[in-house]
């Protein structure tokens, strides 16, 4: 299982940490997440039972490990001694105008998309990784139409938060 879950980890590393983000703003709190996040998809895969893809199954566990994350650091009280400040990624590459604009748009996007409500912002993230409305709803435990619509509603109140900040 342990080369099984290298591979599943190899793979879908960067899925878990988008969906970390959509979930955390916070560099240092983002990356705490994703470690509990990988921990949860360890131990999630013995139970693993075939019923949907890899992929769909471990997004379901991913933004089920993501809500109780946010849940547990809502309740608490606010730690000013804890790093606060957003932490950029380190650049590979010197950035043109084009890649730094790109990026403050997929900032601008993040944030919007953390201000949403947790089922939205879940099927927002899952559709974003080209998840299908049936697979979206699978992990979700709704129906397939009811994905459409939440989707749907969330597109636009995605696009006119966007026009609202240009």
């Amino acid at each position: 299982m342990s080369t099984d879950f290298k591979q599943i980890l190899k793979e879908h590393a960067p899925l878990l940490g988008r969906v970390a983000a959509t979930y955390e703003a916070n560099f240092h709190m983002r990356q705490e997440l994703l470690q509990e996040i990988t921990l949860a998809v360890w131990q999630a895969l013995a139970k693993f039972k075939g019923d949907s893809s890899i992929k769909t199954y471990i997004l379901r566990v991913a933004h089920n490990k993501a809500i109780t994350h946010v849940a547990y650091h809502a309740k608490q009280p606010r730690n000013d001694s804890y790093c606060e400040v957003e932490t950029p990624e380190p650049s590979k590459a010197k950035t043109t105008d084009e890649q730094l604009d790109q990026q403050r748009q997929i900032q601008q996007m993040l944030i919007h998309i953390r201000n949403m409500p947790i089922q939205t912002r879940q099927v927002v993230t899952m559709s974003m990784e080209g998840l299908s409305y049936d697979e979206i709803a699978d992990a979700c435990g709704i129906s397939s139409s009811n994905a459409g619509v939440v989707l749907n509603r969330a597109r636009k109140t995605l696009m006119e938060s966007i026009q609202d900040a240009q």
